[in-house]
């Protein structure tokens, strides 16, 4: 059975600055946070940096040439912030300027929709030792360097996402293992309330130019937790956790429903983690959007009981491996989730999906990833039954063009269409790459 998707509907590839760029100390490019994190002993996997990266900084014209022969019709990047403005405010970078511009022009000449991430996690680390998102001034900067965006790139840039996936900076200012690798939950809850402000500023900043194509919307990715056995209290008590007090609720809530959840407040009010709020904060961060990105990866099953054996494997040296169980058909729930719950009525992009291969299973087993290609079909399955579900599902990108810096995972993870020789930077398309570009091409795929 052939699965035919809505005439228009966008695919796409997706990428990050800092995990494809490079170019980390040339042309003027400040300090990121994540070039400083990638320094601590034992942060990143096998000591990884993303100095160097992928060279997209010296190679775009190769990799515009590898869209054009994926066939996508949009390609999804981010800027970097320290490239752009190397102290995070003040003095303009032009040769930085000058490589997006490049990037765009290249993108356009090829039909190929911009689809430009404001934040993708890499913050100047000249502002993190000012106190970062955890400082409320930093509303200030990135009104600051949205406003030197869209300056430059304004309405050559179809699709603006003001911030790609806000947990990490959660994930970074109190889990500590995302850079600035801080374990501080109180403060990372009020840097989590800045960044939301700054999202809704820059929104208001966007709607005083009056592009007459570009859009805006912000990235939340979405992994939502089911109860392993329905009715256990334990069970369900990981689940709502998961979702309302660490994942996508302390988001979704006030972007789209206004102000914080009730859950969420009883959790800060229990432990002492409320961030400091100013009068009309919320209605800042409820700006009405163009698009919502959704990074969606699986569902996940919490059984408490299993928890504590894989957490009793760990601690006695066992090799419990602990990598979850694919549940695409979260997908359908989820789109739903987004209309039902949180009334979304803008158009929906799976901003993200995609599977990564092991860089121990060896360059041939990448190369020949039929596991990719059988998961990326499970997910297009159920996002078509969203659309004929009545879901406005828009487009899709894979994640990702290419192998590349997985952040704490350094380059052992390989999610990449193309296999990327790290030593010579060559791409060499995967069997997947082929298979997408047909997918591409016929605007759906065979069963």
């Amino acid at each position: 059975m052939f699965l035919k998707f809505p005439e228009n509907f966008t695919w796409g590839v997706a990428t990050a600055a800092a995990q494809i760029e490079g170019g980390a100390y040339e042309d003027g490019r400040g300090l990121s946070i994540w070039d400083v994190f990638a320094g601590i002993p034992g942060a990143i996997k096998n000591g990884g940096r993303p100095d160097k990266a992928c060279d997209s900084y010296h190679l775009v014209e190769r990799d515009v040439e590898m869209l054009r022969e994926l066939g996508v019709n949009s390609y999804r990047f981010s800027f970097s912030w320290s490239r752009i403005l190397p102290d995070g405010t003040g003095k303009v970078n032009e040769a930085g300027i000058a490589y997006y511009r490049k990037l765009i022009e290249l993108l356009k000449k090829n039909g190929i929709k911009p689809n430009a991430t404001m934040y993708h996690w890499d913050l100047p680390y000249q502002l993190q030792l000012q106190g970062g998102f955890g400082n409320r001034e930093i509303v200030k900067w990135f009104t600051e360097y949205a406003k030197v965006l869209l300056d430059n790139f304004g309405d050559d840039v179809d699709f603006w996402v003001t911030f790609n996936e806000p947990i990490a900076t959660y994930v970074g200012y109190g889990a500590g293992f995302f850079a600035p690798g801080l374990h501080n939950e109180k403060y990372a809850r009020q840097a989590l309330h800045h960044l939301l402000l700054c999202h809704g500023e820059a929104v208001k900043l966007f709607r005083s130019y009056n592009f007459k194509i570009a859009k805006i919307g912000i990235v939340v990715d979405i992994w939502r937790h089911y109860p392993g056995r329905p009715g256990n209290a334990e069970d369900e008590k990981m689940a709502r956790v998961s979702n309302e007090i660490r994942g996508y609720g302390m988001f979704l809530h006030p972007l789209f429903l206004g102000g914080y959840s009730k859950d969420l407040l009883a959790y800060f009010e229990e432990n002492d983690l409320m961030p400091k709020t100013e009068e009309g904060d919320f209605e800042t961060i409820k700006q009405p959007l163009d698009f919502y990105g959704l990074n969606f990866y699986n569902g996940l099953i919490d059984n408490a009981e299993k928890m504590r054996e894989m957490q009793k494997a760990r601690k006695e040296g066992g090799n419990y491996q602990d990598r979850p169980e694919s549940h695409p058909e979260a997908l359908l729930d989820v789109l739903h989730m987004l209309v039902d719950k949180y009334h979304l009525d803008i158009p929906i992009y799976i901003t993200e999906n995609g599977l990564p291969y092991d860089d121990n299973e060896g360059k041939e087993a990448n190369l020949q990833d039929d596991r990719r290609i059988d998961y990326v079909k499970s997910v297009l399955h159920f996002a078509h039954r969203a659309v004929e579900e009545g879901i406005n599902l828009r487009g899709y990108y894979l994640w990702s063009l290419m192998d590349n810096f997985e952040w704490s995972a350094g380059y052992c993870a390989r999610y990449g269409l193309y296999y990327t020789e790290y030593e010579t930077e060559e791409r060499i398309p995967k069997k997947s790459a082929k298979w997408y570009s047909e997918v591409t091409r016929a605007n759906g795929f065979e069963e």
